[in-house]
């Protein structure tokens, strides 16, 4: 018979021989790694998740300085069919029998383009910037006289910038028949 180490019974040496910090040591270990996985799998959500908010961010930012250029483009072309509303009304420039060579649209003349290939009809060009650079915005202004029957179209092309070749540029269109 073994001595006992201070237990009263048998049944608590026993426990002894049993007794472990880990109950069940094949169970201990999945878990060492179960931190490591939670943590990796929380992290990249969350990137996931900043990344997602970062792409609608840049998105709604192209989206609304988008909305702004279209409206510069449209202003200038509201500018363009008033300067051609001005000038048609108060100077009868774009009459069939006008030989005006200008018009005057945003405190100075614009030269006019004419042609009067079309028997009974004129047609008559301008553009100009509304501010003193090209990165301002222009518009180009197209007023179709016809004589018989007295008929005047005006279409006005706006936009944000004057630059052509800029990838971004918009342009917007204002019609006007009277």
């Amino acid at each position: 018979m073994q001595p006992q180490r201070g237990f009263t019974s048998t049944r608590e040496g026993e426990n002894e021989k049993s007794f472990s910090f880990f109950p069940n040591a094949v169970e201990a270990r999945p878990r060492r790694g179960f931190t490591l996985l939670l943590s990796v799998l929380v992290s990249s959500v969350l990137l996931a998740l900043g990344f997602a908010i970062y792409n609608i961010v840049s998105k709604d930012i192209i989206l609304s300085s988008s909305g702004r250029e279209s409206q510069f483009a449209f202003y200038a072309a509201d500018s363009g069919v008033e300067c051609a509303l001005y000038g048609d009304y108060q100077f009868d420039v774009f009459a069939t029998s006008s030989s005006a060579l200008t018009v005057h649209c945003m405190g100075s003349d614009v030269p006019l383009a004419r042609d009067d290939s079309v028997l009974g009809q004129r047609t008559t060009t301008f553009s100009f910037s509304l501010g003193g650079s090209l990165t301002d915005s222009c518009t180009s202004v197209r007023v179709v006289k016809k004589s018989n029957p007295t008929r005047t179209e005006v279409v006005a092309s706006g936009y944000n910038t004057c630059v052509t070749t800029n990838p971004r540029r918009i342009e917007r269109a204002i019609q006007v028949q009277y």
